[in-house]
């Protein structure tokens, strides 16, 4: 078979089934669009699913009138312009391939004004192509409507999972942005069902109160930077967030979510690092629920390694994971009867161990019987430790406090 270039349309097409997975990608990059043009309030709109319509609007900068049409250009993009700047990477996007593959396999709309600018653009593409350009009344910002996603795809549109299916990840990605960026308002809509709405007040426990609910945000304690200082040869490095109790955990790994740099990630050795703080507190197949913002220079991490940006490569990944559980293990601000944590010896990955999870009053003794009746009980993996001291003979004196057995446990 002879050796030829493809047609301008195949290529897109195969350009697109990279960076178009599903619905939940074009929410993405549009997502993403958008709080790279400093916009404050996000809305996503949905219909079947995000199949039939996804609606993004922002209030950022705007597009300028005279660069619409090559915003859709593949490679054109305002984030780099050198190949130096990729070792420097600010934004969340930077490739100018999003737009062009979403345009591909759609019927596009967009409604944009940028700042200073009298009126709005509105551009109507089909299959990448641009069917209409005109001057519209229009506020400061953009809105991009796509409709009929992969129309002219149709392999990749038999294979795209049920309507709750789709909007459930899409669900699940705003809910993850809104946690990422608290001081951003967010309003995710399917239908005429409002499903998420943060107050973009920059309170990140509010937004783990919308995402999570109450009960469970109020199991969680903020993420304080230990006193122990980073090692001088170690690039600076934050870890903030908020982590659960121990009593909070799941039976899967999907709610441990971690930013590097405000970006969303999947990372294995971290996952595992902020599971390994919990060593000894959860039981085998049980893990905890935290979101971990970890910052640092963006010259430590090379973020262009994944089709969709969702892993990044760290030029020093062994101190990364070394301090993440520290942070996750060490100081936490809360109620008082949720910061009793001390460490454990003898590991290579900070790990901690629970020393209280409220508190009961130092004269108080306790006897066997009455370990089932605190309230508020104790946590699983503490009463099968208690239980098991009493079935090997090795129960602490029953003068001691509730505080001091676990301790001594």
């Amino acid at each position: 078979m002879a050796i030829r270039i493809l047609p301008p349309e195949v290529a897109s097409k195969i350009a697109a089934g990279e960076v178009v997975e599903r619905p939940a990608s074009v929410v993405k990059e549009l997502i993403e669009n958008a709080l790279d043009a400093a916009a404050r309030h996000i809305a996503v709109e949905l219909g079947g699913g995000g199949k039939r319509l996804i609606r993004v609007s922002d209030d950022g900068i705007g597009i300028p009138s005279n660069e619409v049409e090559l915003a859709f250009h593949r490679y054109a993009t305002s984030k780099l312009s050198r190949i130096e700047d990729l070792h420097h990477i600010t934004t969340l996007g930077f490739r100018g391939e999003a737009l062009a593959a979403i345009a591909a396999v759609s019927h596009l709309t967009l409604i944009t004004r940028a700042v200073g600018e009298p009126m709005g653009i509105r551009l109507h593409l089909e299959a990448g192509r641009v069917v209409q350009r005109e001057a519209v009344g229009a506020p400061q910002g953009t809105v991009v409507s796509v409709e009929n996603l992969f129309y002219n795809v149709p392999a990749r549109l038999k294979f795209l999972k049920q309507e709750s299916t789709e909007r459930a990840h899409i669900s699940a990605l705003v809910s993850r942005y809104a946690m990422a960026y608290p001081h951003v308002r967010f309003v995710l809509t399917h239908g005429h069902q409002e499903v998420l709405h943060t107050t973009g007040s920059g309170d990140l426990r509010t937004v783990l109160s919308e995402v999570y609910g109450v009960e469970t945000a109020s199991q969680m304690i903020a993420i304080e930077r230990p006193e122990e200082p980073p090692r001088p040869d170690l690039p600076p490095i934050t870890v903030s967030g908020y982590v659960g109790l121990p009593n909070l955990n799941r039976s899967n790994r999907n709610q441990i979510v971690i930013f590097v740099n405000g970006r969303w990630i999947q990372d294995a050795n971290l996952t595992y690092a902020i599971v390994q703080a919990y060593h000894t507190m959860l039981m085998v197949g049980r893990y905890p629920v935290a979101v971990v913002m970890i910052t640092l220079p963006p010259e430590e991490v090379d973020v262009n390694v994944h089709p969709t940006k969702a892993e990044v490569r760290f030029r020093r990944p062994d101190a990364v994971c070394q301090y993440v559980p520290n942070w996750c293990g060490g100081r936490r601000s809360g109620p008082p009867a949720a910061s009793g944590w001390r460490r454990s010896q003898g590991s290579n990955y900070g790990r901690w161990a629970l020393t209280s999870v409220w508190k009961a009053p130092a004269s108080m003794p306790i006897r066997r019987h009455q370990v089932r009746r605190q309230n508020p009980p104790l946590p699983l993996c503490a009463v099968a430790a208690c239980h098991l001291c009493v079935w090997w003979g090795r129960w602490a004196q029953p003068t001691l406090s509730l505080r001091d057995q676990v301790v001594s446990i």
